[in-house]
């Protein structure tokens, strides 16, 4: 019977050989399974903000639109925002609700569709429209005047529906000022 010896040396070889693999195959996999839940967090909304439904209204010209629109009125809602949303409803939008009437910036960070921003005051009087905003960017939309609220819709739904500064949000979080 002839039996195969392998020098200690080359003995001693494998086992490094083999810790070396398990060294580098430990941190490839852990970044592999980690691209992988940003892949599924990115094409989702993140979990931990709450959505909120409701109903808005606007009016003008002797017209009136009504959507259902999400309500962004926490910081982690506002800041999340439309990112990562393929479509919009043209019934559909987002009220973005802030705790004090001032000017505000927007921007498209991570956003995949055209919006129109219309920028709204604390009577629920349209002041701007940033129409069909540019999906991606990371120019800054400034409201030009101090505002309440933003509502996003899809991008050249304004001009399609006719809707202008000037016109009305009918909403809850208006009421307060609709004696003015």
């Amino acid at each position: 019977m002839t039996r195969t010896i392998f020098p200690v040396a080359l003995r001693k070889d494998k086992r490094f050989a083999k810790g070396v693999a398990a060294v580098l195959i430990l941190p490839v996999l852990v970044l592999v399974l980690w691209a992988g839940s940003i892949g599924q967090v990115a094409g989702q909304d993140f979990g931990t903000v709450q959505k909120t439904q409701s109903e808005v209204v606007i009016e003008g010209g002797g017209e009136s639109h009504g959507f259902r629109v999400e309500l962004a009125a926490t910081p982690s809602h506002r800041a999340q925002g439309l990112m990562y949303r393929e479509a919009l409803a043209d019934s559909e939008g987002m009220l973005f609700l802030f705790d004090e009437v001032a000017p505000v910036v927007m921007w498209m960070k991570n956003t995949f569709i055209s919006l129109d921003m219309l920028f709204v005051d604390e009577s629920g009087k349209i002041v701007n429209i940033a129409h069909s905003t540019t999906p991606l960017s990371l120019t800054r939309i400034p409201s030009r005047y101090p505002v309440l609220a933003v509502l996003e819709i899809r991008g050249g739904l304004s001009r399609e529906l006719g809707i202008k500064v000037g016109d009305r949000l009918r909403h809850e979080a208006f009421a307060h000022s609709a004696a003015k």
